[in-house]
């Protein structure tokens, strides 16, 4: 059995001299479990190669042919005997047509740069080809796979075609004593990683800080940017080793890239060494270091502030510090294992264990939301209590505090709205429990310090939240939802919205997407097995915890519906929370949803990418087939055979009209967005979503609203 991996035409397989692709292949190989079975081959001038098991490809170049071609043809030749049962392509995807009409066992292609900047991947028609002719594409980073399926449909059922793999670095043991006053800056001197800007920032720095020194290694022959001071030094291109050796010393490195770095090798291997790192938002970057500090804005005078302030505040650079240090796991092992993995698919041989992070068998949870205890199950039906039972079937130990109803009950003279009692309540319960993940749902009463105490019980707990409220700018509440997810944001590990997180004004690190989750103990009918009564249902309260109708207060969607009730007269609509008719709750719901077998799906304010309320939940999950609007992007994760999407009211109500009378289609489509719904984006999914992103597991399940592929 043999794999061999081609490298791009002059890539440089050298020491001292390599870039991240030549580093990449080689740490992976020699992490590998198939290291036996691996031949890298390439062509390069250098002699000291990185490998033993590397292949010069010897070739003679001739006049009016493409050396590439040249080099391909001479690469294929040396395969007729060796015969591998793979072949490795590295960031060239326009060598898989010239390889793909010789080579006709498994092929996998490896991305390191942006997919659509790349000759064989620019075009729509590239990307398929690719996606038709290639066995496993992997990239190195989510923003990198994105880039990729741009303009692409039917995205989420081809992602098991594609893997993301990040870069890796190898993990030593950091005193943090030993740190060093240095900042440093690593990699090509030139504009695109901002080095004109480093520079000018760092002679501030060390004026203000004379006892702080700077480091650089790299250099740019094409670009002359010179800066001078007596406590920088410029070392220029050295070995990988020597870097990372140096790294030790570093206190602060900076990534200020300008460009969309596809995601970053020197800030991953910053934080393998405790630095505390400060990037740019651009491209991957922020994907490589859940610890780093991410530049809001990417000029001098913010550049300046952030080491200012670091400097200055020697405890919160030295939490930062911890912080990368701790959270790093992209070893080279666990990262080569991953592709280890990919390749036993393949190869019909058994899968790796995975070197670390391994999911235990069960966890300790404390879940922190609005349960609606006070209301007497009115309000059972809430995504607090689904994603609870997803919790527990999970297996894992659930502990709940329902942090409104406890305000509520704890009001005293001494504390009038119960937020003191409340603080002391989840502390105890966190001492009594020690939960290793704390779960935040819209839990705007619990405060900064109180998580504080937690951490500091418990350095190595996860403390997540979830949001269902609309955060786009374009929404309600915009200002004051906004508010409540960054409120508690340098405490949390993960985030999770029911809107896309690209719809935020300002970006969240480790941030994700989450649906809506149905849980078939709530979403027990099955309305398309039925001929009901009415055509129609649509059902949405301003007044929920109130339980009636606020008096005097108007909802934009109830122009909307008015006005489609005005043009389908033919249309028997049951519709609740407007027009007087008070909205209602718990077994009264399911008793009135269950008489429609249609719903529309109408959330508040402008529709955008993938938002909606959880009413979207109760039509899929009962039955009803299901109208959202286009813009809401629902066919990103949900096949367009399981619900009907609408462009405006007129197309609306066409089609209400015609799925009305074409009864059996009707019926069809419901029952599939049920069976989908129900399989794909359940609270059990959704949950072992959140945890593992938070604690950082890797998952088996497979996520379908998610670009990655989980099937490892």
């Amino acid at each position: 059995m043999k794999i061999s991996i081609l490298l791009p035409y002059k890539e440089n397989f050298s020491d001292g001299h390599a870039g991240a692709v030549s580093l990449f292949v080689k740490d992976m190989i020699n992490a590998s479990s198939f290291k036996k079975e691996i031949l890298v081959f390439g062509s390069t001038e250098s002699k000291k190669f990185l490998t033993k098991n590397y292949i010069n490809i010897q070739f003679n170049k001739k006049i009016f042919q493409s050396t590439s071609k040249i080099y391909i043809k001479s690469f294929l030749q040396t395969q007729k005997e060796i015969n591998p049962e793979i072949i490795e392509v590295h960031n060239r995807p326009n060598y898989i047509k010239l390889i793909k009409k010789k080579f006709k066992k498994k092929l996998f292609l490896f991305f390191h740069n942006d997919p659509l900047s790349m000759t064989g991947s620019k075009t729509i028609i590239d990307r398929r080809y690719l996606l038709n002719n290639v066995d496993q594409i992997i990239f190195n980073s989510n923003w990198s796979q994105n880039r990729f399926f741009t303009g692409l449909s039917g995205k989420n059922f081809l992602i098991n075609k594609t893997s993301v793999c990040y870069q890796s670095s190898s993990k030593t043991k950091i005193n943090f004593k030993d740190k060093k006053p240095i900042i440093s800056f690593v990699g090509k001197l030139n504009l695109a990683k901002g080095y004109d800007l480093f520079g000018e920032v760092i002679l501030r720095v060390l004026n203000k800080h004379l006892n702080w020194k700077a480091v650089v290694f790299g250099d740019e022959p094409r670009q002359q940017l010179f800066f001078s001071h007596r406590n920088l030094k410029i070392f220029g291109t050295k070995s990988n080793d020597y870097i990372l050796n140096e790294l030790k010393k570093v206190s602060i490195s900076v990534v200020c890239s300008r460009w969309n770095e596809p995601f970053g090798r020197t800030s991953l291997e910053a934080a393998s060494r405790g630095c505390a790192v400060i990037i740019s938002n651009k491209g991957g970057l922020p994907e490589t270091n859940k610890s780093a500090i991410i530049l809001k804005k990417l000029d001098k005078n913010n550049l300046f502030k952030v080491i200012d302030n670091l400097i200055i505040n020697k405890r919160k650079l030295l939490e930062i510090q911890k912080k990368s240090y701790s959270n790093f796991f992209l070893t080279h092992k666990y990262v080569s294992t991953i592709i280890d993995n990919l390749r036993a698919l393949f190869l019909n041989t058994q899968k790796i264990t995975l070197f670390k992070i391994r999911k235990p068998k069960n966890f300790k949870i404390l879940h922190i939301t609005n349960f609606n205890e006070r209301f007497n199950g009115r309000l059972h039906y809430n995504t607090g209590k689904r994603l609870n039972n997803g919790f527990v079937r999970l297996g894992h130990n659930v502990l709940t505090i329902s942090d409104r109803d406890l305000r509520n009950q704890n009001k005293s003279f001494v504390d009038l709205d119960g937020k003191k009692n409340l603080q002391k309540i989840i502390i105890e319960n966190y001492n009594n429990f020690k939960a290793d993940c704390v779960v935040l749902g819209h839990a705007d009463s619990v405060e900064n310090k109180t998580l504080n105490e937690i951490k500091s019980i418990n350095k190595n707990v996860k403390i997540c939240q979830w949001f269902l409220d609309p955060v786009s700018q374009y929404g309600p509440d915009y200002k004051r939802n906004n508010s409540r997810i960054f409120e508690k944001i340098s405490y949390l590990d993960a985030t999770f919205l029911t809107s896309d997180p690209s719809t935020l004004k300002n970006k969240i690190n480790n941030s994700f997407f989450i649906p809506n989750p149905c849980d078939l103990s709530f979403e027990t009918l099955k309305n398309y097995e039925n001929n009901c009564p009415n055509d129609v249902f649509f059902a949405m309260s301003h007044g929920v915890h109130r339980g009636t109708l606020k008096k005097g207060k108007q909802d934009e969607r109830e122009v909307f519906i008015k006005t489609l009730i005005e043009k389908n007269k033919k249309i028997k609509f049951d519709v609740y929370g407007m027009n007087d008719v008070q909205p209602v709750w718990g077994d009264k719901f399911l008793e009135v949803i269950s008489k429609s077998s249609m719903g529309v799906n109408l959330s508040r304010g402008v529709p955008v990418s993938h938002y909606s309320s959880d009413r979207l939940v109760q039509l899929f999950g009962n039955g009803l087939l299901t109208f959202v609007d286009q813009k809401v992007n629902l066919s990103d994760f949900i096949p367009l055979n399981c619900f009907i999407d609408y462009v405006n009211i007129n197309d609306l109500s066409y089609k209400l009209n015609k799925y009305k009378k074409d009864i059996n289609d009707r019926k069809k489509i419901a029952e599939r967005g049920r069976k989908f719904y129900l399989k794909y984006l359940n609270s059990t999914i959704v949950a072992d979503f959140i945890l593992s992103k938070t604690i950082g597991y890797s998952s088996k399940k497979f996520f379908v609203w998610n670009n990655k592929n989980n099937s490892l």
